[in-house]
């Protein structure tokens, strides 16, 4: 990601990969490079040099959202890392730090929040706690179309003021312009990280409904925030032109100006090798061809992303998961098709390289993963195995034509969907999908939707969407209640288990768990056993998060929450 604040919310992310083949930074210790530098990125010996103007790459045009409490998707978060800071931020360990704000807290209910004085907006103003309750009340008002609600229904009468029972949020007490008590529903382990910690400036938005605000001129054309670069000109589709924050609360940049142009990823490698770009993610299908370059040095680190095959047992009422859906209920059947996949192979061809098999719905970079050893089963590739499962579960060609009926002797065919965008390797990965599957007799069909329309029909559980490629960037909150439990929306498999939801609350629970670490993670790695053994989805892999730079820029550094800051970051004159 392009700078340092967004991979720090516990809310979790559609993987960038998933939807724009753009990538989330993530590393562990993320300082291995493929050229001679140790210390993240090679620096000069002379110090930093002020001035310069830095070329960025983005794969695809952004939404328009640039607000940081509006924005919904990945491209749009990078252009955000340049204009907005987080109240807190994460430190190599995932583990929260003070930034803007420090806290103190007895009981993890009642926490004091306490800002630094003479932070600015971009637009001259002072921040204050005013700006924080404006943004609190703003994503709890009934009148908001973003996605953030689920990080502020948590504070004491932020459901009431959602239903315009409640003219303010009663858990919000301003004590002065730069303290202010937050009062959560209950203790949870995780209060902190969950909730928003971005303000919104009251100033900027005066007189605006909070209908209005997403598609305003503070947010499309205008955007300000408190970070360390400033929007000077949007060319739709195309370019966002920054210039430094001279009034910066962490010190004046050194970088003069930042473009950030989208450049169609077929293009990058050249534009690189020309030394017309400084920066970029891009796509583990070019990590060879920019490993040659002589001009670039590449970050490479672990991810916090993961990718599945989800199967759709139910479907969306409205408040819950509903498993209604009998095609995918057996568990054989989906254990079957997981026994069926060569992981090992898969992700060497598709991930090219950076990527790894993975057993469970949470990435190996996050503290709370499972060991291997732990899990009941490994779904090494075994298709005897699978065809073995296939016909205990009672799926057989009764009809002699190679493929497999259903248990009632009816024909059976597995409906695959994979999202598309313009790189080619996503439907040759979804083809090897298939093919497996079909090696072991299970007749399979593949659609490849676009991938704007592909999450919209999964949330809507729409009934053509059975067997499905996706994929999550988790957050800095191991917590995973939000992708699985019975009533999230984002449970795309809509799968309801009890045991599930009882061990994603406990893992959460203060009187449970208390402040021991340990005792947290050992009741997720019980909840990752029972993921891989009940297989609501199949776990296929992880990629390691890669960028490249060019080496006239200078002080950027990489672990697992992202990137340094960019006013850290300079360029040779």
């Amino acid at each position: 990601m392009g700078g340092n604040t967004l991979k720090r919310k516990s809310i979790l992310l559609l993987t960038a990969l998933m939807l724009v083949m753009s990538m989330f930074l993530a590393a562990c210790g993320g300082k291995e490079k493929t050229s001679e530098s140790t210390d993240g990125k090679k620096s000069a010996s002379s110090g930093p040099k002020d001035g310069g103007t830095m070329i960025y790459a983005l794969d695809s045009a952004p939404k328009g959202l640039y607000n940081i409490n509006f924005y919904q998707d990945t491209v749009d978060a990078q252009v955000l890392d340049f204009i907005q800071d987080g109240l807190i931020t994460y430190d190599e360990n995932l583990k929260p730090v003070p930034n803007i704000a420090s806290w103190e807290t007895k009981d993890n209910k009642v926490f004091k929040f306490t800002f630094k004085k003479g932070v600015k907006w971009q637009n001259g103003e002072e921040l204050t706690v005013d700006d924080w309750i404006f943004a609190l009340e703003t994503i709890a008002d009934k009148d908001y179309d973003g996605p953030r609600y689920t990080n502020v229904e948590t504070i004491e009468g932020a459901p009431a003021y959602h239903e315009g029972k409640a003219k303010e949020i009663s858990g919000l007490k301003k004590i002065d312009d730069y303290n202010i008590e937050i009062t959560f529903d209950k203790a949870r382990v995780n209060n902190l990280e969950n909730v928003w910690t971005y303000p919104l400036s009251r100033k900027e938005f005066e007189g605006v409904a909070v209908k209005d605000m997403s598609a305003s001129p503070q947010v499309r054309q205008n955007p300000i925030g408190t970070g360390p670069f400033k929007v000077t000109k949007i060319v739709p589709g195309e370019s966002i032109e920054f210039v430094r924050n001279e009034d910066y609360w962490q010190g004046k940049p050194h970088i003069e100006k930042i473009v950030l142009k989208v450049i169609d990823p077929s293009l990058v490698i050249g534009e690189l090798k020309n030394n017309q770009l400084d920066m970029t993610n891009f796509h583990p299908s070019n990590y060879e061809e920019v490993k040659k370059l002589k001009n670039v040095e590449i970050l490479k680190a672990p991810g916090l992303s993961y990718f599945y095959v989800g199967f759709r047992m139910g479907t969306w009422d409205g408040k819950k998961n509903v498993m209604n859906y009998d095609k995918y209920q057996n568990k054989e059947l989906r254990q079957a098709m997981a026994y069926a996949i060569n992981r090992e192979e898969w992700t060497k061809a598709f991930f090219f390289g950076l990527g790894k098999p993975v057993n469970r719905p949470v990435p190996t970079a996050h503290w709370i993963a499972a060991d291997d050893s732990e899990l009941p089963n490994q779904y090494e590739y075994d298709p005897k195995k699978a065809e073995e499962l296939l016909d205990k579960a009672g799926y057989k060609d009764v009809d002699g034509d190679g493929f497999r009926e259903d248990p009632k002797g009816k024909k059976f065919v597995v409906n695959f969907s994979h999202y598309a965008t313009d790189n080619p390797t996503f439907e040759a990965r979804a083809k090897a999908l298939t093919q497996y599957w079909e090696a072991v007799g299970l007749k399979t069909t593949l659609k490849m939707i676009d991938s704007n329309l592909y999450y919209d029909m999964l949330e809507k559980a729409d009934k053509s969407m059975e067997v499905f490629y996706g994929g999550w960037s988790t957050g800095t909150d191991p917590d995973p209640s939000g992708l699985w439990t019975s009533t999230a929306l984002w449970n795309y498999p809509r799968w309801v288990n009890e045991k599930n939801d009882q061990l994603l609350a406990d893992a959460l629970d203060v009187s449970i768990v208390g402040t021991d670490q340990e005792k947290r993670k050992q009741l997720y790695v019980e909840w990752q056993k029972l993921v891989n053994e009940e297989l609501p989805m199949i776990p296929i892999g992880e990629t390691d998060e890669v960028y490249a730079a060019s080496k006239r820029l200078h002080g950027l550094t990489l672990d697992v929450s992202g990137t340094n800051s960019p006013h850290e970051w300079w360029l040779e004159q």
